[in-house]
């Protein structure tokens, strides 16, 4: 890994992707602009950061540890996530862009009042913290031990650096990064896994060395009832994390967040199988790594097999397809303090310049307690302790009252507070306090029933109670829902009456990020015709791949040149009329 090849490429492409963030430092106008592209993003790109924003090097690090350990299951467990998003793409997603609202914590004060807000933002925030900061460790310990770096200066250092372009770009910044890091990926997964097979003998000898039960569907203790609670977390969490709600609100129409949510679904069918084979066959090559040494199996097939220049490329991927979750969600609370806390409570009358600044001030706070929670992992047990925890601790009764806000007409903010505390005091109480007092400890498929469970059964049972109150005093909805739906329409009318020049402003960002995605996905495909000269195996496939990457940037390229830059007349007049 010490090639200078190896080494070039790891630092050209991170010199080419902070220079993506700065390229759109003057994009960002007002916070409509920074936050959600205008609410103009195509949905197609939108769909792809989604995918990517839920993608980080711990798919390789916590997942491929599973599907070396017990195989297929890890692909089962990733299956949970494509039909999660089926289900946001039919239900969830149209809702969430109805609602005209920029943040979910913007829905949450409107829909259920200010008390809720403060209290979700508070425990998103924190929750956004451990979650990213836990991702982040991950990719630090490949580069640390790929490069024979020390892991604290090495965590700190890539923390820094994935803050820099977040703070200076917003959402545009973080979507190209996004979908060059999903290029960059799936072009090094696609070389690797016929290099891995050819490496065992083919796919046949393969099946023939590993465990009887290596593919089958649930494994050890990823059981049925552990898979049910998944899908379920899953519908709430893709549905209804703050950081995946801001892709719906970005684009331009319900249909549009419906269509981000579906191509979610379809790459998520497809792609765990290709991501997770590479693990699976190194457990034929070294069936002997145990503990945390199985976080490292996927690198340690990506050493074995690629060539010179492509393992730098592979690794670099895995980094920044880290920084691209880990910077979507520091996008989403920097979202949330800045609109909802500093514009909402502290500032009302603040200025577009002064709203930028804290925007970016705040990606750099959020992003620094995201370091350290990183280097708190290894103390923790390891990345698929802490992601499954905090997962079944916080999910349920973080995501599921609001989803539950979209529909109903009697969740009252009281009730929501009830639900969520009740929730998490249950679900810490078994995951920390009962196995110390009294030596009782969940299994993974129980904790995770749990946490997913008791939040729906107390809004299914409040909702049919207050449907018997309604029943008896004739009143279908609570106050609070009448008084959101006057903040809506209000809401609407305000986006009619945007100005002609502020249209105009967020059709050429649009312009200008799909341009920039083709030219970075053209950067990309010159890399890999570079390296596959350089390449003693393997050649042929990396300018295969890197051809079909030249190809796909015409796409955007085509994309961009249909944006209109000017207003047809009736829209102008109509536009003009309101200002």
């Amino acid at each position: 890994m010490n090639t200078t090849i190896d080494t070039a490429v790891i630092v050209i492409f991170s010199a080419f992707v902070l220079g993506i963030g700065l390229l759109f430092a003057r994009t960002g106008r007002n916070l409509k602009s920074f936050f959600a592209g205008g609410e103009a993003v195509p949905w197609f790109i939108g769909g792809l950061s989604l995918f990517m924003s839920f993608f980080s090097a711990g798919t390789f690090v916590a997942w491929g540890s599973i599907a070396y350990k017990h195989g297929w299951v890890a692909i089962t467990i990733q299956w949970t996530m494509c039909i999660g998003a089926l289900i946001t793409g039919l239900y969830l997603a149209p809702r969430w862009k109805q609602t005209g609202a920029l943040t979910a914590a913007e829905f949450i004060r409107d829909r259920l009042g200010t008390t809720v807000q403060k209290v979700y933002i508070f425990i998103f925030t924190l929750v956004s913290l451990f979650i990213k900061g836990s991702v982040l460790y991950p990719v630090a310990r490949l580069v640390s031990s790929s490069l024979n770096l020390p892991l604290v200066p090495c965590t700190i250092g890539l923390g820094i650096f994935m803050i820099a372009y977040t703070a200076v770009g917003g959402l545009w910044a973080v979507m190209v990064t996004d979908i060059l890091q999903f290029v960059v990926l799936s072009a090094a997964v696609f070389i690797l896994l016929p290099l891995s097979l050819e490496k065992v003998g083919g796919f046949t000898s393969f099946t023939q060395h590993v465990p009887d039960d290596f593919f089958n569907l649930l494994n050890g203790e990823y059981t049925f009832g552990f898979v049910a609670a998944f899908v379920i977390y899953h519908i709430c969490y893709i549905g209804g994390n703050w950081t995946f709600v801001q892709r719906y609100t970005s684009v331009d129409s319900p249909k549009s967040a419906r269509n981000v949510a579906f191509l979610f679904a379809g790459l998520y069918l497809i792609s765990p199988v290709i991501w997770m084979m590479p693990p699976m066959i190194y457990k034929v090559i070294n069936p002997g790594l145990t503990g945390l040494d199985t976080e490292n199996a996927y690198l340690m097939i990506c050493k074995l097999v690629l060539p010179p220049g492509l393992l730098g490329l592979m690794l670099t991927g895995m980094y920044f397809s880290t920084s691209a979750s880990a910077n979507t969600a520091l996008n989403v609370v920097s979202a949330v303090f800045t609109n909802d806390i500093y514009k909402g409570l502290v500032n009302p009358a603040a200025s577009d310049k002064q709203l930028i600044r804290v925007a970016r001030g705040s990606s750099w706070v959020f992003g620094l307690g995201m370091i350290g929670i990183a280097l708190l992992v290894p103390a923790a047990g390891g990345i698929v302790e802490v992601v499954l925890s905090i997962s079944s601790i916080s999910g349920g009764p973080l995501l599921a009252p609001a989803l539950w806000a979209l529909f109903s007409k009697r969740l009252t903010g009281r009730a929501t507070l009830w639900i969520t505390g009740v929730s998490l005091t249950v679900n810490l109480f078994f995951k920390v306090l009962s196995p110390l007092l009294l030596d009782f400890k969940l299994t993974r498929s129980a904790e995770t029933i749990i946490g997913v469970g008791l939040p729906l059964l107390l809004l299914l049972g409040y909702e049919l109670w207050q449907g018997l109150q309604a029943a008896q005093s004739k009143n279908e909805g609570s106050d609070a829902y009448y008084r959101y739906l006057i903040a809506r329409q209000q809401k609407r009318e305000e986006a009619q009456a945007e100005s002609t020049e502020e249209l105009l402003e967020v059709r050429k960002q649009n312009r200008f990020g799909l341009q920039v995605i083709a030219g970075s996905l053209a950067f990309t495909a010159l890399m890999l015709f570079g390296l596959s000269v350089l390449a003693d195996v393997g050649g042929s496939i990396t300018a295969g791949i890197g051809a079909v990457i030249l190809l796909a940037a015409l796409i955007p390229w085509r994309a961009a040149q249909r944006v209109q830059l000017t207003l047809p007349n009736p829209v102008r007049k109509f536009v003009n009329s309101n200002n």
